[in-house]
């Protein structure tokens, strides 16, 4: 079940409000990225449904986010409910068939889908700093950090690991100072603490082992239909920061991992990011730039990235300028920023003559939207006032014993179910301190007895217990006698034998 050259995205309608042509993104464009922007309510869930499903029968591979729960439902058949009928009859889709699709359920907390791990060395120092909300200072620190564990071999996989090099790090902060530069207690305590927070978050869940492999978000089917993985996102998004860290670095393991392919008849990957004004709110230019960078060159390896989010200025320009394929919904213009997005979002769009782009937008309808796909050699489609054709598969979540039988069944089941902890920085780190510390322990002793008295059956003269395996004179004992010789009163010999014979009676 592959089509061949294109999806299709619904039907355009004339300025009579009758039927015009098919709207269609070409596969061979489908690696040069995409948005979907519009108001709450407005249908970008169900845009994201029916792009997610062309893709699949395609062939290609898709990674998506589940922010509400509603995207679940392209995993079962669809149903013939009377206003789907009505639009598919509207965008003359005939035949009106209803499928499910293969779909793997992901979860960074293991609860409504596979877990999904990443090692702390594979976030990087970047990402972390992000994730974190560090000073400048403290990413500096972080940037150390990293360089400490690469030269001494200390594996950075989970929280812990590098909880436990900070610690290290501030227990030799002059050392370290003195060759990379400024690391003082201070800024290591407040990363601890942040570290502290993250932990209480659920993120300790998403840190370590066995880690994600790329290859399993590029399943295909035995039929041909490309795999949909469905990150689970509801609980994910009470930590925005977390969430769109993560989304970052997934895309940037995609850049990394890939190899470079060219140009395709269709993409190897499409990787949609929700609520994707989380990316770029409040972000360091450096993250912004890499953003850029990413998006840029990742069409090389054939991953196509579809932003989706409210308003189209929750994207930075550089970043906009590289998405060719475009699904507008409705907006809201009561606000001066929102009528300022209007003006954005119209100016983004190759003109077309029949209507006034801006004054459509605030006009259209649930299910409704201004398309504009890449056409024969990459130059963008006139705008056109489009109806979204109803999606195949379910409108709505799935239940939770529907959702448990799918991850059961899943091709991935069993193989990230269960973490595996073995030894990194923090065991090492633990095994460092434990060493040292005996040896401490050692030499402690051994001056205490050494500076103390090493000589034999001197505890055994100072009453301690200790007994003498032999009735031989001791050196201590001869010593003090040799006092008593030295003293030349008889007084004062008397009191130096007191005190000899006190001591030999405590015996």
């Amino acid at each position: 079940m592959v089509d061949e050259t294109s999806i299709f995205i619904g039907a355009s309608r004339k300025p009579d409000d009758s039927y015009q042509r098919a709207e269609e993104l070409l596969l061979r464009y489908g690696n040069r990225h995409g948005l979907v922007t519009g108001a709450t309510g407005t249908g970008k869930t169900v845009s994201l449904q029916i792009l997610a499903e062309g893709f699949s029968n395609a062939g290609v591979p898709v990674f998506c986010a589940d922010i509400k729960g509603d995207l679940s439902g392209i995993s079962m058949m669809g149903e013939a409910k009377d206003f789907l009928v009505k639009r598919a009859e509207q965008v003359k889709l005939d035949p009106y068939q209803f499928q499910k699709f293969p779909v793997i359920f992901w979860d960074l907390f293991g609860e409504q889908g596979h877990p999904i791990r990443a090692t702390i060395s594979e976030m990087g120092p970047l990402l972390m700093s992000r994730l974190m909300n560090l000073t400048e200072a403290q990413e500096g620190v972080m940037n150390i950090a990293f360089r400490i564990a690469d030269e001494e071999g200390l594996l950075l996989l989970d929280l812990k690991d590098l909880q436990a090099l900070l610690a290290n790090m501030a227990d030799r902060s002059d050392q370290l100072s003195a060759r990379y530069g400024n690391v003082t207690k201070p800024s290591v305590g407040a990363i601890q603490r942040t570290l502290l927070v993250l932990e209480q978050q659920g993120a300790a869940n998403f840190f370590g082992e066995p880690a994600l492999r790329i290859a399993d978000l590029m399943r295909t089917t035995r039929d041909g239909r490309g795999a949909i993985s469905v990150l689970a996102a509801d609980k994910l998004m009470m930590n925005p920061r977390l969430y769109a860290t993560f989304l970052l670095w997934l895309m940037s393991e995609l850049f990394e991992e890939l190899p470079e392919v060219g140009d395709l008849d269709r993409p190897k990957l499409v990787f949609f990011f929700d609520e994707a004004h989380l990316l770029f709110e409040d972000a360091p230019k450096v993250l912004i730039d890499r953003v850029e960078q990413v998006v840029r060159l990742i069409r090389s390896k054939g991953v196509g990235v579809y932003f989706v989010t409210q308003n189209p200025l929750d994207i930075p320009e550089k970043v906009l300028a590289q998405l060719g394929n475009r699904v507008q919904h409705a907006l809201r213009a009561y606000t001066p920023r929102e009528q300022q997005a209007v003006r954005t979002a119209a100016e983004t769009f190759r003109p077309n003559p029949d209507f006034d782009c801006a004054t459509a937008i605030t006009q259209l309808a649930t299910g409704e939207a201004l398309v504009s796909m890449l056409e024969d050699k990459g130059v963008p489609a006139m705008v056109q006032r489009t109806l979204i054709r109803p999606p195949s598969s379910r409108l709505g979540p799935i239940t939770p014993d529907e959702r448990r039988k799918i991850i059961a069944e899943s091709p991935v089941a069993g193989q990230y179910d269960e973490a595996v902890d073995r030894e990194s920085a923090f065991e090492i780190l633990q095994k460092k301190t434990k060493e040292a510390q005996d040896a401490e322990a050692q030499a402690k002793q051994q001056n205490s007895g050494g500076s103390r008295w090493t000589i034999p059956g001197f505890d055994d003269v100072l009453g301690t217990g200790n007994r003498r395996s032999s009735n031989r004179q001791t050196v201590a004992e001869a010593a003090i006698k040799s006092v008593v010789r030295s003293v030349g009163s008889s007084v004062g010999r008397a009191i130096v034998r007191g005190i000899l014979g006190s001591l030999a009676r405590g015996r």
